[in-house]
């Protein structure tokens, strides 16, 4: 009940228009840049150079959160693009991630197709890397469908996959001819019960066997987690099989578990922060809040484990 009313709240707070353009103004000043990038390119790279300089490489993620039109998805490929040349321009070590649906996929299929296109067209001339974000369930289908046909023309693109849906093993058998990189994650969406395995411990060990077939098929693999356990676990599976450090990373969100992210960069792992970046950073952020209510305590006690 609790969980469900602050689900509730945080939804709410997320679409709220007084809000929002408050958060615009102020938000940043008001504590945001702690898991937030920035609305700018020059905060998000003055926030990237910093982390680099730790050793640790990052995932840009460009946020779109209001996607209600065709001219609406130009403004989030301008800022997807806006990113791939600030990667370039000041030589950061990172790659960009971004959802479907920032690009028109609820609109039209073909619009969220050729926009992606653009993006990675530049970002390959760039040399940059694009994940595609995992979204709700009612289009999972489609991002992996939309990801199978991009990825027979382009070399620099992954997919998020979710561990606590029933499916996702049969999206990995699926896509194991494209030998794709993949990042998995455990799940930030409450699903109903005949797709999600809604149970943590049954969701660990999926998680575990998901990304060890992955690992030990030589495929890339990204393990975006905050978790001990399954942090312990890759480290595991990696020096027990002697999978080679080029072949994976772990990532972690901004502001999340910063001791633990420059540990595993000293330890010679490969370490990656999602840094969000766009206006809609304070939606993003209520949304995380909905997603998981959870998340709420993870994240006061991130703020006191830096």
């Amino acid at each position: 009940m609790v969980e469900q009313t602050l689900r509730t709240v945080f939804t709410t707070l997320a679409h709220s228009k007084p809000l929002i353009k408050t958060a615009r103004k102020a938000g940043m000043k008001l504590g945001g840049s702690y898991f937030v990038g920035g609305e700018y390119t020059d905060e998000m790279v003055s926030q990237v150079k910093e982390l680099n300089e730790k050793g640790i490489s990052v995932t840009i993620d460009c946020l779109g959160e209001f996607v209600k039109t065709e001219e609406d998805t130009v403004y989030y490929v301008d800022n997807a693009i806006a990113a791939i040349h600030a990667i370039r321009d000041h030589h950061l070590n990172g790659q960009i991630s971004l959802k479907l649906y920032s690009v028109g996929l609820e609109l039209d299929r073909e619009l969220a197709m050729q926009n992606m296109k653009s993006i990675l067209n530049e970002a390959a001339g760039c040399d940059v890397f694009v994940t595609i974000n995992m979204e709700e369930y009612k289009n999972c289908e489609a991002i992996v469908s939309i990801f199978e046909e991009l990825r027979s023309h382009y070399e620099n693109i992954g997919l998020a996959l979710q561990a606590n849906l029933f499916r996702t093993e049969q999206d990995l058998n699926r896509l194991q001819s494209l030998s794709p990189a993949i990042r998995f994650v455990k799940g930030a969406y409450k699903e109903s019960e005949d797709v999600d395995i809604n149970d943590k411990s049954h969701v660990d060990e999926n998680y575990k066997k998901l990304v060890k077939e992955h690992l030990l098929n030589g495929f890339y693999t990204q393990a975006a987690t905050h978790d001990n356990d399954m942090i312990d676990f890759v480290k595991q599976v990696v020096k027990d099989h002697r999978i080679p450090a080029d072949q994976y990373e772990f990532q972690m969100l901004q502001g999340m578990r910063g001791k633990k992210q420059e540990e595993l960069a000293a330890e010679g792992h490969k370490m990656v922060v999602y840094v969000p970046f766009g206006k809609d950073w304070y939606t993003y952020f209520m949304k995380r809040l909905a997603e998981r209510p959870a998340n709420i305590g993870f994240t006061v006690m991130s703020m006191f484990r830096r």
